[in-house]
């Protein structure tokens, strides 16, 4: 029986173990380059004192944003190389202007880890590359729905709609286009395998993959504790999304 109806095996344990080969590297690289970037040195003197913390437990908690830091980059690319391990579905890889296509639904996407990943004066931007991608007549991709994808959305409502974002320059929105839409991460992963939960699904076999993938070495105790961040992170349904 396979861990996930609607992925290979082995492409979900490739993916689970390149992020953890990233995530050991992050650590160590932490540690290896600690001083090397700057650090405010007014922020760890509030932070060792008003946190109530000493000066040892503050490097081990410093070194631990950084690799954090380094790990969360990596997160968008993972999402990004499974959904592209689904049939149908291709992942572009990094570079590309596109992330994901998939030929048959006539869908291009641009996956986000999070709401912040692009700034606000970058959005229009990225709304005019999905144009050109998608309504010149002379297009490959000519007829396509492009979606950018934010996996992490700000608020946990699903949605689906019309990207509109404003344009630093004119100061007003792009215009609407049935054709360029923005989406949250569990609803496309929803329209990627046609199962509603997909995305709770990939979440809630995570800590049995990574023991697998890492012969019990890696081991995530108490699990339900951050399947809580998961809830206040995304709705249970689809229902009441626009």
């Amino acid at each position: 029986m396979p861990l996930l109806p609607w992925i290979a095996d082995e492409s979900l344990k490739s993916a689970v173990k390149n992020l953890l080969l990233t995530a050991k590297s992050a650590k160590v690289s932490a540690k290896k380059e600690f001083g090397k970037n700057v650090i405010d040195p007014f922020s760890s003197v509030f932070e060792i004192a008003g946190f109530e913390t000493d000066f040892e437990s503050w490097i081990k908690s410093e070194t631990a944003r950084q690799a954090q830091k380094t790990l969360q980059n990596h997160i968008g690319e993972f999402h990004q190389i499974i959904l592209g391990s689904v049939k149908g579905w291709e992942n572009k890889k990094t570079g590309n202007v596109i992330d994901l296509i998939c030929k048959k639904q006539k869908i291009l996407a641009e996956v986000k880890n999070k709401f912040n990943t692009t700034s606000g004066g970058k959005l229009a931007d990225l709304y005019f590359s999905l144009e050109r991608a998608v309504m010149p007549k002379m297009s490959v991709y000519k007829g396509y729905t492009a979606y950018y994808v934010i996996i992490i959305p700000k608020k946990k409502n699903r949605y689906n709609k019309e990207f509109t974002p404003s344009s630093k320059e004119s100061g007003q929105r792009c215009t609407a286009n049935e054709k360029i839409r923005e989406i949250d991460g569990a609803s496309f992963y929803t329209l990627v395998t046609g199962r509603e939960n997909a995305l709770e699904e990939l979440f809630d076999i995570l800590p049995q993959t990574i023991s697998l993938c890492s012969n019990g070495a890696y081991k995530i105790k108490s699990p339900e504790k951050l399947k809580k961040f998961f809830s206040l992170a995304y709705e249970k349904s689809l229902l009441g999304s626009s």
